[in-house]
């Protein structure tokens, strides 16, 4: 503590739509700096040459030249006024590299530019630098050494898979217990662990810090405050739906495994390029290891294939929301018509047949719970020019869909009953009429020309569907 100036930058918000305003941000950045660190080093000691770029740096008219440098110029001036070498922090320094890549990938002409940028900022701040003490950098991806930090000496790299200081990238469990019992919400425990614990660096079991912090805040505020996603504010999605929209890669299997408990078993490589990122699913599979979608099963495995889960409810919320309703939103619009036509031609076959496809272009999820059945009907009918309502108070009872269709003074209840076995099918649409007739969902719906009711059950991704 207080050995060594200390030259810290974040490139947290390097990021933009265009080049030019990435490296605009970048140039706020660092004049940010300079402006932290204009008086102390305000002295006869620095060179007049390196205040002169420090002036262009600290004004925003820094030459591409000044700012490769930039990083260089600040430590040696600090190093001047201190009389020792700098310790150099650079926080998210792949940020910039991030957006460049998922805005470029078909030409890769702004990720090549802001490649240029950036590996010349680390060359000139970490390759043979007479003014620097040590460096320590940090991001969500650990990039391959030769892609920008070419040539650096005595370069160390840890990324989730190494052992050495895994219990520091997060909360371990008796942090968090001592966390809560100073602020006297123990009970919170078992809570804060299923939706934020579960991350495996190296073989340490770390909970999200971001997430225990702001969860303990609003449990200070509010005892009874229930676990929510804090993470999905503060990161993009789009990795998630890179897999998805990928036709040449097929992962809905893997992860419906995945969102359904199970693990699946991938080849990782913790050293990567944004320029090869999208060419390979074993690349995306890395990525989503590196950046806390997936995390190891087994604590204890090493080599290159590794088994991967979801580490908590958090998580799965995340693929929850964007991946399961990506596939939701793009089945085939031409079978839900066609299921449509099939519920107001009375064709229960038909209904069936086109249910049990869409299922199978879906990613099922909660182990095909009966909760899940009824929100993927809610989801395939929402959005089709109809109104829809799911568990709405009808006659005695709450019917799982009501849609209606007040053009033509018709509508439609299903009510969906998930069976045990395939066996079972006939049996539970049974049990579903029934529950319509003993409800009297039908009734006091007035207005309607027809009103048809339907039983639905569901085995896995079958379905059966018979009218009342």
């Amino acid at each position: 503590m207080n050995q060594y100036p200390v030259l810290f930058v974040s490139f947290k918000d390097v990021e933009a739509e265009e080049f030019a305003d990435a490296y605009d941000m970048l140039g706020v950045r660092l004049a940010d700096v300079c402006k932290d660190l204009a008086d102390a080093i305000d002295t006869d000691a620095v060179d007049e040459d390196d205040r002169d770029v420090f002036r262009r740096l600290k004004s925003e008219s820094g030459k591409k030249s000044d700012i490769k440098n930039s990083l260089k110029t600040l430590m040696r001036m600090m190093s001047a006024v201190y009389g020792k070498k700098a310790i150099l922090l650079i926080d998210e320094y792949d940020v910039p590299l991030a957006k460049a890549s998922e805005k470029d990938t078909a030409t890769n002409g702004y990720y090549s530019r802001m490649l240029d940028v950036i590996k010349g900022i680390m060359s000139a701040a970490l390759k043979d630098n007479e003014f620097l003490q040590f460096a320590v950098i940090t991001g969500c991806l650990r990039i391959a050494k030769e892609s920008i930090f070419t040539g650096t000496n005595n370069f160390a790299s840890y990324s989730v898979l190494d052992d050495r200081f895994s219990r520091y990238f997060g909360f371990l469990e008796d942090e968090v217990d001592s966390m809560l019992a100073l602020a006297d919400r123990r009970e919170a425990a078992e809570g804060i662990k299923e939706w934020y614990d579960g991350y495996v660096f190296g073989n340490s079991y770390v909970y999200c810090p971001w997430d225990v912090i702001n969860h303990v805040s609003a449990l200070r505020y509010k005892r009874a405050a229930r676990p929510k996603n804090y993470w999905k504010n503060t990161s993009h999605n789009g990795i998630l739906l890179t897999f998805v929209k990928r036709a040449d890669f097929d992962v809905a299997g893997k992860f419906e495994k995945l969102l359904n408990g199970g693990s699946i078993v991938q080849a990782i490589s913790d050293e990567l390029t944004y320029d090869t990122l999208h060419s390979t699913e074993d690349n995306l599979w890395s990525v989503l290891l590196m950046t806390g979608y997936v995390t190891k099963a087994d604590p204890d495995e090493d080599g290159d294939m590794v088994s991967l889960k979801i580490p908590n409810k958090e998580i799965a919320s995340i693929f929850q929301d964007s991946v399961v309703r990506y596939f939701t939103d793009t089945v085939n619009a031409d079978s839900i018509q066609n299921l449509l036509e099939a519920l107001w031609e009375k064709d229960e076959v038909r209904s069936g047949e086109i249910l049990s496809g869409l299922l199978w272009d879906t990613i099922s999820y909660n182990d095909y719970h009966e909760d899940y059945y009824h929100a993927f009907l809610a989801g395939v009918f929402v959005g089709r020019g109809y109104e829809v309502e799911a568990n709405k108070e009808k006659g005695l009872g709450r019917p799982d869909i009501f849609l209606k269709d007040r053009k033509n003074r018709r509508a439609v209840i299903i009510e969906a009953k998930k069976s045990d076995k395939e066996s079972d099918l006939e049996k539970d649409c049974d049990k579903a009429i029934k529950q319509i007739l003993d409800g009297k969902y039908a009734e006091g719906l007035y207005g309607y020309d027809q009103i048809l009711c339907y039983g639905a059950a569901f085995y896995k991704k079958q379905a059966k569907v018979k009218l009342l």
